[in-house]
């Protein structure tokens, strides 16, 4: 079972303003991605390389309020909410993770439209217990979809991407049982960091 770093997510209150703070950084503008349906919110995309993509995720203003994500109401800037790690088996991971004492919701199926009609469809779980959003939530894309970090804007490319945790070992033990590669550094406080390259030079993106 192979698993790697899918995503990272950026949440804020507007989307054009996050497309525009996300492009006055980087040099790149995010394209539109879709919404999604039932969860009352919508996307942007921007590549970071062959396999990890950015999402901006805002609420949708054609929906009711997020079902997921609904702290992004209250969010004016943008930042890092969480991320995706990529399983080339998610019913496989889904069981170790239970075996190794972690509740999760799902797998569930998920769907969104993209602006030139394909559907893009995927299954994932998540983490009841995600330590503060540094544990991930886990995805894996159908073989007859486009992976976004394919097709979207291209010219960043991810230079690091780490974890913050008072409790490094205890969280070290947490991302092993899961299959989960990342650094972990301390801190005083539970954080996300991303390090992206783009023609503007290097931003650092946290939680």
């Amino acid at each position: 079972m192979q698993t790697g770093l899918d995503h990272i997510i950026l949440g804020i209150n507007d989307l054009d303003r996050g497309i525009a703070w996300v492009e006055q950084l980087t040099g790149v503008r995010a394209a539109f991605g879709g919404v999604h349906p039932g969860r009352g919110t919508r996307n942007a995309l921007l590549s970071l390389g062959p396999d990890c993509y950015l999402e901006i995720i805002a609420p949708d203003p054609q929906q009711t309020s997020p079902t997921w994500f609904s702290q992004i109401l209250a969010m004016p800037e943008p930042r890092l909410m969480t991320w995706a790690v990529r399983a080339s088996d998610l019913s496989a991971l889904a069981q170790v993770a239970s075996t190794a004492g972690f509740p999760i919701e799902g797998p569930h199926d998920g769907a969104r439209t993209r602006p030139d009609g394909h559907v893009l469809s995927w299954k994932l779980f998540h983490l009841w217990d995600h330590r503060d959003g540094l544990l991930p939530f886990f995805i894996e894309w159908s073989r007859d979809s486009i992976h976004p970090a394919a097709d979207a804007p291209a010219g960043c490319t991810i230079k690091k991407f780490h974890l913050q945790s008072p409790d490094g070992a205890e969280l070290a033990s947490a991302c092993q049982s899961l299959a989960i590669a990342v650094t972990i550094n301390p801190g005083k406080e539970p954080r996300l960091f991303a390090r992206i390259s783009g023609p503007n030079g290097e931003i650092e993106l946290t939680s």
